[in-house]
């Protein structure tokens, strides 16, 4: 089952912004404008978004018992309306975030002024700032966007890029395998309505194995890997050892 074009809402001017916007950089015109119309409802706990509200506190506990927080530069990208960056402001970092969807962007800025969160977001490039800003980043998150951009393996070592000697990438992503077809995507998207349709493409999705080697690539090192389970019927969600669908990942320089 691959993406269809995009939802159903029309794409604005922003959405033609956030295209034109990756001209140039690693990243699909249509999951861009997917997105940027979704913008509005990011931060509604119960609508497209929520599987994101339910998993977040579980990526920042992984994050957190990995890297210090406190007084670091870090750099969230893909960071869409904010979500990971503000825990990551809470926990005391000092947080740029970048998105190529203004939309995102704009929702994610009012969200942080009501919160009184000093957070410094800008529709940017990975690749922009990795080049204007190298090894300037003590922390990197990048959460659900490596298996929506066309260049996955490029992409982390922009990531590298931009994380100083010592510092830690943290990412996370889909595995690619029979039974995260069957969960994330028929069952998440087509049976739950967990998601939108067409949210995981199949092949874009990545194996554990194929990140590793794209980080080693980029001149990283696997530190650890942990699951990341979320049940529909509970609401709960969990890190767990198996990595076989969802799974995030610590890397070092």
């Amino acid at each position: 089952m691959s993406a269809p074009a995009g939802p159903n809402a029309p794409v604005g001017v922003n959405a033609l912004a956030g295209v034109n916007a990756a001209a140039g950089a690693n990243a699909d015109p249509a999951e861009l404008a997917r997105f940027e119309a979704a913008a509005a409802g990011f931060w509604d706990p119960q609508g497209e978004f929520r599987p994101l509200h339910l998993i977040n506190p579980v990526r920042l506990e992984f994050i957190a018992e990995r890297a210090r927080l406190a007084h670091q530069r870090v750099l969230d990208v893909g960071c869409g309306g904010g979500l990971l960056a503000e825990a990551l402001a809470r926990a005391g970092a000092r947080v740029t975030a970048i998105d190529l969807a203004p939309g995102m962007i704009e929702v994610a800025r009012l969200h942080a002024a009501q919160g009184s969160l000093a957070i410094d977001y800008r529709v940017a490039a990975a690749e922009e700032l990795a080049a204007a800003e190298p090894r300037a980043f003590d922390v990197v998150t990048c959460m659900e966007m490596l298996e929506h951009v066309p260049e996955p393996a490029a992409m982390v070592a922009t990531l590298a890029r931009a994380l100083r000697p010592g510092g830690a990438l943290f990412v996370s992503t889909l595995n690619r395998n029979l039974r995260s077809f069957l969960l994330a995507i028929v069952g998440a998207e087509y049976l739950l309505k967990l998601i939108p349709r067409g949210t995981h493409e199949y092949e874009r999705l990545i194996r554990p194995a194929e990140l590793a080697r794209w980080a080693r690539s980029a001149g990283l090192e696997l530190r650890s890997m942990a699951g990341l389970e979320l049940n529909p019927f509970t609401a709960r969600a969990a890190l767990t050892r198996s990595v076989a669908v969802n799974y995030l990942a610590h890397f070092g320089r």
